[in-house]
């Protein structure tokens, strides 16, 4: 019973201990666009793209860059970990929206984190 209690304590300081080291990073997705529709990270850390979908329809994240696609459903936020990544830039679209909904992420020194439209 102790082992196991242990082995609790432990995954939830793990689990604390990243979500307190992960940098996040909002994206809105508004009349089938993404804003902002670039964001720059620092390389070699995972952060946390928290996606707002505020229009009335479903989107679907998708990127190929990042090997990630995920459901945003209408009015809700959506959380999606990328990284580590190396240097570089990652492009990403939404799936029912390819025209429109576009965006970038830059990664780039470990000092980098700002956001542009």
């Amino acid at each position: 019973m102790t082992k196991r209690l242990f082995n609790q304590c432990l995954c939830c300081l793990l689990f604390l201990s990243f979500n307190a080291a992960s940098k996040e990073y909002l994206i809105i997705l508004k009349d089938h666009l993404f804003y902002p529709s670039q964001i720059t990270i620092p390389a070699n850390k995972k952060v946390k793209l928290l996606i707002e979908n505020q229009d009335s329809t479903p989107e679907e994240f998708d990127s190929f860059d990042l090997n990630r696609e995920k459901v945003l459903y209408p009015n809700r936020k959506s959380i999606i970990y990328i990284g580590p990544l190396s240097k570089g830039h990652y492009e990403f679209f939404g799936e029912f929206s390819p025209n429109t909904a576009r965006g970038v992420v830059i990664v780039g020194d470990e000092g980098a984190q700002h956001a542009n439209n």
